[in-house]
């Protein structure tokens, strides 16, 4: 926003106040004011405390006061109905002065229990600019412990459902200009069109606004406390003029990616193009705005074993015609690992057909052969395939980890497991440098119009890379990518994986793979195998871009 406007910032007290329950809050603050609900008690002692769940009547009552005092923009008096007053206080104050909003009736619903939902209608202001405003949130009224009073539970969304601890709200001059965001051949991308690409052009024009060329618009907005975190608008009272932004997406891809995502809950996709590490589609099914596609940090499961592959290659261990025996099970450091189940054994395996079989045992025999040590994993996958260097996409990202560990967790490290965190930018970073022996750290912006300084790596020697590329030829045409990948033409291979997660029944279903110039990587929670939920999904970006 512009300068002069004023802001309020949400539970900056609750931060301190605030242990558990928030009507623990309010018993310290009402201590502090002298409330202790109202009433003086009488010589005989004070009045009994009333317990247990607020009633029908009471709920009925505190929420109808506490929406008169809202409607009135009296902030002190609808405080005084919640549970914590000193944090309520602020937003309810910021609500009609720094965000400008008048004319509020709020209309209840039916109330669950002691959960009421409503409809807020309200008038936006500035300037000699008005807009409506209207949308539902809920509340739930709760007993203070010490005082007995039913009171409103505190929380942000009480005011409004997208608002968070520490958000401010605002109304006033852009703080960032809109942006035009185009694909790599100048189609417009919108919100509508592509859903999921939503808090992806959010953050665009929180970090490009002001380079693209628009003019700031007036508008209320959510500002978010995060460095760097864009502004999420609510209602604009006058259009800026949007600056043209060029991405490297391309329109086709993000288009089947948006409907690849569709098919599976909590699932995410990333195709790059490998010969220049430009981002052609990232998306994103879940059930919150978290942009999991670049910034997940979970386990990728028996897709690391491409990583681990060119590590065992690269130290002379073994090679993709060389000997990696899939046993039944395989002990580290008191650790067993197993395969999946109905795996055949096959002592005389190559690594080629381990890899394609995805077989844990022969990775984790494996890692004990020297010279390896407990650091070797970690110094391939970042000088190598540029893992955990500060990559500088143009949005924020996650460069992945992979520490270096002992103890059980360096074998299970080596089969997707145990410390390493990936998403599914960084897996199709990995099948990339794995085909084309570069590291060509992925953007989604030209580096160009910030002077970023994208990550750099060595690479893999030729040997190297041409090998993975076979073993995950054959991965696709003969091993678990089969099903996924049938039916693609060109050149293609593929690497699945299946990370177990504590608490979850049923592990992340990872998939990763490569179409001639583009390569895809997807991971879906609790999806099961690679190739059950990922690898159609891989396949249809695939498809469609490669």
């Amino acid at each position: 926003m512009g300068r002069g406007v004023k802001t309020a910032v949400i539970g900056g007290v609750f931060a301190v106040m605030v242990g558990g329950a928030g009507y623990g809050a309010y018993n310290v603050v009402s201590a502090l004011n002298g409330d202790e609900g109202g009433g003086t008690g009488t010589a005989a002692g004070p009045a009994p405390v009333k317990s247990g769940p607020p009633s029908a009547d009471e709920v009925k009552e505190t929420t109808a006061k506490f929406f008169a005092a809202w409607e009135k923009g009296d902030a002190v008096n609808a405080a005084a109905y919640t549970n914590n007053d000193t944090a309520a206080e602020p937003l309810l104050t910021a609500y009609g002065e720094a965000a400008h909003i008048g004319d509020v009736k709020i209309t209840p619903g039916a109330a669950s229990d002691a959960t009421v939902p409503y409809t807020v209608s309200a008038k936006v202001s500035y300037d000699g600019k008005s807009k409506p405003l209207t949308y539902k949130s809920k509340l739930t009224v709760v007993r203070g412990v010490t005082t007995g009073r039913a009171l409103v539970d505190w929380q942000p969304s009480v005011i409004h459902p997208e608002l968070q601890r520490d958000d401010t709200l605002v109304t006033g001059e852009s703080a960032n200009p809109p942006i035009e965001a185009v694909d790599r051949n100048g189609t417009v991308l919108t919100e509508k069109k592509y859903p999921s690409l939503g808090p992806i052009l959010d953050a665009l024009r929180g970090k490009y606004g002001d380079k693209a060329g628009g003019t700031a618009g007036v508008e209320l907005a959510i500002r978010h406390p995060e460095e760097g975190a864009a502004d999420t608008p609510l209602v604009t009272l006058a259009e800026g003029r949007p600056g043209k932004l060029q991405t490297t997406l391309s329109a086709t891809a993000q288009a089947a990616a948006e409907k690849a995502v569709k098919l599976y809950a909590q699932s995410s996709v990333v195709a790059v193009k490998p010969s220049t590490g430009e981002v052609l589609a990232v998306a994103n099914n879940r059930n919150d705005a978290f942009n999991a596609a670049f910034e997940g940090t979970v386990a990728p499961g028996s897709t690391m074993k491409i990583i681990t592959a060119a590590m065992l290659i690269d130290n002379g261990v073994t090679s993709m015609n060389g000997p990696a025996p899939c046993e039944n099970s395989a002990v580290w450091q008191s650790q067993t690992f197993k395969n999946l189940t109905g795996m055949k054994p096959n002592p005389n395996a190559t690594l080629a057909n381990s890899f394609m079989r995805s077989c844990n045992t022969a990775f984790v025999k494996l890692i004990d052969e020297k010279p390896l040590t407990d650091e070797s994993l970690t110094t391939e996958a970042q000088t190598r395939f540029g893992i955990g260097l500060d990559w500088k996409t143009g949005v924020v990202s996650f460069d992945g980890r992979v520490p270096a560990s002992g103890g059980p967790d360096r074998a299970a490290n080596a089969i997707g497991q145990g410390q390493v965190q990936m998403n599914p930018l960084n897996m199709a970073s990995v099948t990339a440098t794995a085909i084309t022996g570069e590291f060509r750290q992925p953007y989604l912006v030209s580096p160009k119009l910030d002077d970023r300084q994208p990550a750099t790596a060595k690479g893999l020697p030729n040997n190297t890379a041409s090998q993975l590329k076979q073993m995950m030829r054959l991965t696709a045409t003969q091993g678990t990518a089969q099903n996924a990948m049938a039916g693609l033409g060109g050149d293609i291979g593929a690497k699945t994986g299946s990370a177990e997660v504590d608490g979850q029944a049923v592990s992340n279903s990872w998939f990763t793979g490569f179409r001639n110039d583009v390569s895809a990587a997807a991971m879906t929670e609790e999806g099961g195998h690679g190739g059950d939920a990922a690898g159609p999904i891989v396949a249809t970006v695939l498809r469609a871009a490669g």
